[in-house]
């Protein structure tokens, strides 16, 4: 028997049999959570990274991303959702108690920001290796400008168990623990996230209005209405923050990334990072001495590459994310279309996580041919649609062959599919809950005004409140909230102890380093001269 010879309903039933369905126990889901630090006059926040959180260099849980006031909450991959969210939750709790007065803003657009020159680099002290990071961001700056480095998201990290692969590959005649079965899997499913993946925005979108400092004068395409003193919107809109002002490939559109395979995805990946690009080399890498950028080719780095989703492998010390890859295979997904939820304090919830469980697996489970650049430009265009109208009436998108098709009658036939999944998985945990968070999502189909981009929008026309006194009033009562909490899956000596040897962990890299910094981003890109 051959993988392709298998439909959906035929995969499903079969890992479905008693002896199979426990192998699919263990899910693996961690959570990064971006969020800025405001004052209490809800603006960006001018202070630095509180050194009694630790190292934003070294810390396990709590860094930053590319601004020194954009937090970012990393737990580590579990399989247990209640634990998950515990673990998110004692992040949020430990670090409120280290802010002050500040707060923690919960939306995915960012609050009002003066001067762009306001927007603080992310500062990781004088290693060679943090002073990399710092450079990479100023390259962002320099390419890109601060704005959209400021957009606050939730990536959502997802693994299947061993005992799931050992058992599908098994089922299909591919032995056992093969890591190439294992990487053209994930490879897969990221071609049908590709495909299917303004699911997420609609249900979740949460960004469909901005403060209008966020376009600092600039005219925008967009067909904005204005609500409050500052707020600009769409009536229709789910996530603002994947349109063109926001995260997007616009930028990258030509780069022509693979997804074919993933020895075609490392080397179309590297073949960016490697291209000279006459655009940022007019910024210049190294002026009078100063560094702009790190090179001036398409990507900086492997992170520049703006992606819905990307295959991951926990790189080793000193070693490239694609070089991990290409070595060791996939080890995990890492879903990054997901607007930060302001409907709670940690920025999303546990039917969310279970959605997302729901989706990828059948993402992984359901046939994958190879995307075609029609294909492609037609994933595009449904993405593009959905984030800047999702919610309008009538709205149609285009199915897998091209056609016209209603947002609605679209998504209601993947639910079809969703479904099939959702017995599975609650076959193998006993447990109803999985088809239980479809129904509640399915509904979300049925009436767009049940969606957060819906309810929010609601809740500033029906005030006439701004997005920014409206976030502020949530960063307040969360703040209030979360200094009342208690912790609950780690204690205070867990953050002391790794606040205290994150700083130690920095020092001892800044005293190993010797190298000077030219010579160590020439060994690190491979272009460092030596002499014999």
């Amino acid at each position: 028997m051959t993988t392709t010879s298998l439909s959906l309903t035929e995969l499903l039933a079969a890992l479905g049999a008693p002896e199979r369905v426990t192998a699919l126990k263990g899910i693996r889901r961690g959570i990064e959570r971006e969020c800025l630090r405001i004052t209490p006059e809800g603006t960006l926040s001018q202070t630095d990274h509180p050194k009694s959180l630790g190292s934003a260099l070294t810390h396990a849980n709590i860094t930053t991303d590319y601004s020194e006031s954009l937090l970012e909450f990393i737990t580590p991959a579990t399989d247990s959702i209640e634990s998950l969210i515990e673990q998110l939750g004692d992040i949020h709790r430990h670090t409120i108690h280290h802010l002050g007065d500040e707060r923690i803003w919960p939306l995915s657009m960012p609050c009002f920001v003066g001067d762009e020159e306001s927007i603080r680099l992310a500062q990781y002290g004088s290693s060679n290796i943090g002073r990399m990071k710092t450079l990479y961001r100023q390259g962002l700056k320099n390419r890109y400008g601060s704005l959209m480095q400021v957009i606050a998201g939730v990536h959502f990290n997802f693994s299947m168990p061993d005992s799931f692969w050992c058992e599908w590959q098994d089922l299909v005649g591919e032995g056992c623990c093969s890591q190439r079965f294992i990487s053209d899997k994930y490879m897969g499913l990221i071609r049908n996230v590709y495909r299917f993946g303004w699911l997420v925005p609609y249900l979740f979108g949460a960004s469909p209005a901005i403060c209008d400092s966020f376009l600092k004068g600039r005219k925008s395409s967009l067909p904005f209405q204005k609500t409050g003193k500052g707020t600009l919107y769409l009536p229709y809109a789910t996530a603002l923050r994947l349109s063109d002002l926001g995260y997007t490939n616009s930028a990258q559109a030509g780069l022509k990334i693979s997804h074919d395979n993933l020895p075609a995805y490392v080397s179309s990946l590297r073949r960016a990072i490697n291209t000279h690009d006459p655009e940022f080399a007019k910024i210049g890498v190294k002026v009078n001495g100063e560094y702009r950028q790190l090179n001036d080719n398409v990507l900086q780095l492997e992170n520049e590459l703006y992606a819905p989703i990307r295959p991951k492998r926990t790189p080793r010390s000193g070693e490239k994310p694609s070089d991990a890859l290409e070595q060791r295979g996939i080890e995990y997904i890492e879903l990054r279309t997901v607007d930060v939820n302001p409907f709670t304090p940690f920025g999303i919830e546990v039917d969310q996580i279970r959605f997302f469980d729901l989706f990828l697996v059948w993402c992984l489970l359901r046939p994958s041919p190879v995307l075609t650049d029609e294909e492609v430009a037609r994933n595009r265009r449904n993405q593009n649609k959905v984030v800047l109208e999702g919610r309008r009436p009538g709205l149609e998108l285009e199915d897998e062959q091209g056609n016209p098709i209603g947002l609605k009658e679209f998504g209601l036939k993947l639910f079809d599919e969703l479904d099939q999944v959702a017995e599975l998985l609650d076959r193998c945990c006993g447990r109803n809950r999985y088809r239980e968070t479809l129904a509640m999502h399915r509904e979300k189909l049925l009436n767009p005004e049940l969606t957060y981009s819906a309810r929010l929008l609601k809740q500033l026309l029906e005030s006439g409140q701004d997005n920014g006194c409206f976030g502020d009033e949530l960063a307040s009562r969360y703040r209030e909230q979360m200094l009342a909490g208690e912790l609950e899956y780690w204690d205070e000596a867990y953050f002391a102890g790794e606040a205290r040897d994150s700083l130690a962990k920095q020092r001892e890299r800044e005293r190993g380093d010797s190298l000077s910094f030219d010579d160590f981003l020439a060994d690190y890109f491979g272009t460092r001269q030596t002499t014999v």
